[in-house]
């Protein structure tokens, strides 16, 4: 850097103070023009091809990596952006290749062992891959991003009880504040004190999660609140454990709360074991008023499945776990005598409207104002067919026969490895797995095969 021109290098400062605020553009036109005063400027050149990621333009990115590896090819950080760069693309054997070569560069660097663990992970090397998590805590034990990486290794695999204290390590969620004269819950006794439950991560965590406010009462706790999304609210308010249910932008600066806990880190605190999850179902219902209300929008039919296909878009593996057009269901609409009833909210909502010919299609997903209008509607369905989201997580927790399709690709921990089953819905939730990345034709054949056998078998209204 010191070879560079001083306006270039203070562009460089620059650019990097924009990133630290988030101003994603305004650092890359920084980074730019200090490229054009100075075209071998490397750490420039780093930065700029983690703008072009985060914009999506991989190809820009990679060049800039590689150009910058030219300059300095010993620098460990830019195998490392190349390899986070390469699983992104699935290119595994080039993320391994980048990872490894930062491995002996930097033998000692426990980022490096995390990246490579993340890696082997994806390819389902889980053995190696653990003895990367190893290594990496190994040289740093308060390494977050190892043991939040580690977390989800061991979660899946089923060994709770390690996985829980690594997934302490998560970053925390920034778009709620607990009371300020709270404190954080450390296991300390409940009796007669209160306890809230804080905002975290998507609409299928919390109401796996929520259940854990009737373990809270079971220990003493006198009263128990909770904060969610404002799409959860009414839900929520049905939860007989639940003393107080908040909207994430509701002010509670004036409420008085003994402790506060993330929600992911009650199963920590709880001590749940694989044998020991609290699964009494069901723990939530649609209120009788909202049942009433929606029993005249469902066409009478004997068999009645609801169907979800496409997830949050902005969820980070969301391109793996949604299937990418209802017409891949074709399959399920030959079926006779079912009569299909689209869950879908946003992306996908559309295809609902204008469903492959022949297929008997009820679209309610833009008239869902909330999740108590979907449980309402759950509440009359025979059988549910979602990919991994929100309503999947519902229909068990109502104890609605659900199956689940799940992607090859980066299953999510809760599911576990292999089965067909889940011990936090048993007896609601059938889960059919992808057998090859990306592909759900015989996912959905297997579904389908299924669906026909259930309705042979299913005695009419």
């Amino acid at each position: 850097m010191a070879a560079c021109p001083a306006a270039a290098q203070e562009l460089f400062l620059q650019g990097c103070e924009r990133l630290n605020r988030g101003q994603i553009q305004a650092a890359e036109a920084c980074f730019i023009e200090a490229l054009l005063l100075a075209p071998d400027f490397p750490e420039a050149l780093i930065n700029l091809g983690w703008v072009n990621e985060q914009n999506g333009a991989m190809a820009q990115a990679e060049a800039c990596y590689k150009r910058a590896l030219m300059l300095r090819p010993d620098c460990v950080q830019i195998y490392l952006n190349l390899g986070v760069l390469f699983l992104h693309g699935k290119r595994f054997f080039e993320a391994e290749a980048a990872c490894w070569r930062a491995a002996r560069i930097a033998p000692h660097n426990p980022d490096v062992w995390s990246q490579l663990g993340v890696v082997l992970t994806c390819v389902k090397r889980e053995q190696e891959a653990e003895r990367c998590f190893e290594r990496a805590l190994q040289l740093d034990g308060l390494h977050a991003q190892g043991r939040f990486n580690f977390s989800y290794l061991l979660l899946r695999q089923g060994r709770l009880q390690q996985g829980w204290p690594y997934l302490e390590a998560r970053t925390r969620d920034e778009r709620w504040a607990p009371p300020a004269h709270s404190l954080l819950w450390g296991g300390e006794a409940l009796a007669g004190k209160s306890l809230l439950i804080g905002f975290e991560a998507g609409y299928g965590d919390m109401i796996q999660f929520c259940r854990y406010a009737a373990l809270l009462k079971a220990r003493g706790a006198q009263r128990v609140g909770i904060v969610c999304h404002p799409g959860l609210v009414r839900l929520f308010a049905r939860l007989p454990a639940l003393d107080s249910v908040y909207s994430c932008d509701a002010d509670l600066s004036a409420e008085n709360w003994d402790y506060w806990l993330p929600l992911l880190s009650l199963p920590y605190r709880c001590g749940t074991t694989l044998d020991s999850i609290p699964a009494s179902l069901p723990y939530l219902a649609a209120s009788p008023e909202d049942k009433v209300r929606w029993a005249g929008r469902l066409p009478s039919a004997h068999c009645r499945v609801g169907l979800v296909w496409k997830g949050n878009p902005l969820y980070e593996n969301d391109r793996d776990r949604s299937v990418p057009a209802l017409e891949l269901f074709a399959p399920l609409g030959r079926i006779p005598g079912v009569q299909w009833i689209s869950l879908q909210k946003g992306a996908g909502e559309a295809e609902a409207q204008n469903p492959p010919a022949g297929w008997s299609l009820v679209s309610l997903g833009g008239d869902l104002l909330d999740f108590a209008d979907t449980a309402a509607v759950l509440a009359h369905l025979d059988l549910v067919i979602s990919v991994d989201t929100a309503v999947a997580h519902l229909a068990g927790a109502m104890g609605k026969p659900c199956w689940v399709l799940l992607p090859h690709y980066l299953t999510d921990w809760r599911w576990l490895t292999e089965r067909t089953d889940s011990p936090w819905y048993p007896g609601s939730l059938r889960l059919f797995r992808q057998a090859r990345v990306g592909d759900w034709s015989q996912t959905i054949e297997e579904v389908a095969l299924a669906l026909t056998e259930r309705f042979l078998q299913t005695p009419k209204r």
